[in-house]
């Protein structure tokens, strides 16, 4: 990327949001943001409503846990927006609930964990060939936690953030200028949130993003949204496995 040229990010799940403020606040700041999400008609009112903001937007509505139109989707958006400099692999699912059926646990995986595996991998290989580049994942303060609510949920993010260690340690390997950021939210306003009457700490989505955007241009190896999330990750890390086993929430 050249200096005159603004960066250029992919951005998943961006119907909605996390996906849909980080779609808005890149463009207001004159990034040129490629939009991927399944439900056409958000991401049609969303390019509308940014068609004046200083950056450019380009959008493709496809079903993540389908791997050949999801490598389609990324390389359609790659070549419209005259190349790439970063992605947001933002898309998640989630479902809080004891009795939750096998369907709803496959559908988590499908998209937290198959999807996110399949849009990191296409962004290492085109940024292993370009030589730089930019990959930030949507995992979750969950990351440090289990739950009987939402087993498959913070599974998925245990999965996530190791995922993206292990990558930085094969780019450090392989000597490729590749940054990784490892979101790690606690409560934000969303879709996910909305309905959950046990959350606390909420943040507020535009006020979460505003926090990512900083860390996402430091190009830091981590970041907690907000930073008190810090203090219960890592005091969830020191209880012991035998503790863990009796909990029931």
């Amino acid at each position: 990327m050249s200096s005159l040229q603004p960066p250029r990010y992919l951005i998943t799940g961006a119907s909605s949001g996390i996906g849909e403020e980080l779609a808005r606040q890149l463009a207001e700041k004159g990034y040129t943001v490629g939009l991927i999400a399944r439900r056409k008609e958000r991401l049609v009112a969303l390019k509308q409503e940014l068609k004046y903001k200083p950056g450019k937007v380009f959008i493709y509505a496809v079903d993540l846990s389908n791997e050949a139109e999801s490598t389609q989707a990324y390389n359609k958006l790659r070549s419209e927006m005259g190349g790439l400099d970063g992605i947001i692999l933002n898309a998640g699912v989630g479902r809080d609930d004891l009795k939750a059926p096998w369907e709803s646990d496959a559908q988590t995986i499908d998209i937290n964990v198959r999807a996110f595996a399949h849009g990191l991998h296409w962004a290492f290989a085109h940024f292993q060939e370009q030589g730089h580049g930019h990959i930030v994942g949507m995992s979750s303060i969950a990351s440090h936690l289990a739950s009987g609510h939402a087993p498959v949920y913070t599974a998925s993010k245990h999965f996530v953030s190791n995922y993206m260690t292990g990558f930085r340690m094969k780019a450090n390997a392989l000597e490729i200028k590749l940054d990784i950021t490892d979101i790690r939210p606690g409560y934000v306003v969303s879709e996910m949130t909305r309905d959950n009457p046990h959350t606390f700490w909420m943040a507020s989505t535009q006020r979460a993003v505003e926090m990512m955007i900083k860390g996402i241009e430091k190009k830091k190896k981590r970041i907690y949204i907000t930073k008190r999330w810090r203090l219960l990750a890592e005091l969830a890390d020191l209880i012991p496995y035998f503790i863990w086993n009796r909990l029931s929430f």
